[in-house]
């Protein structure tokens, strides 16, 4: 039987509203049914990998520290769109294992080769 893969394409900021959250949540969740699961981050969906975001003072929890539970639930595939951080002035991301940069065609190409797509 061949191992179908999961993309999930994170678009939207990480406070404005629960998408985020849900993303991270899904990947933890095929993580432990060792389903083989990619993450992709995209547009504002960039912000999440922002080192020094400070939730707490709206008021809401940092769920982003879910990022450090990737490699135990074996997550090692999380593709950035670069023209992303460029476009919103960003020039780091968060320092995590399996992080690769990659242009906007190489992007998409990279998505397609998925078997099933979450867009959050």
């Amino acid at each position: 039987m061949t191992n179908k893969t999961l993309a999930i394409l994170n678009q939207t900021a990480p406070f404005s509203h629960s998408s985020a959250k849900d993303s991270l949540d899904i990947a933890l969740i095929m993580g432990s049914y060792e389903q083989t699961t990619c993450l992709y981050f995209h547009g504002d969906g960039v912000w999440q990998l922002v080192d020094d975001t400070q939730p707490e003072i709206l008021g809401i929890k940092n769920f982003l520290k879910t990022f450090e539970a990737f490699a135990f639930y074996d997550i090692e595939q999380i593709y950035v769109c670069q023209q992303s951080l460029v476009q919103r002035g960003l020039k780091a991301v968060k320092s995590l294992p399996g992080i690769t940069l990659l242009n906007e065609a190489e992007f998409a190409a990279s998505l397609k080769q998925h078997h099933f797509i979450l867009n959050f």
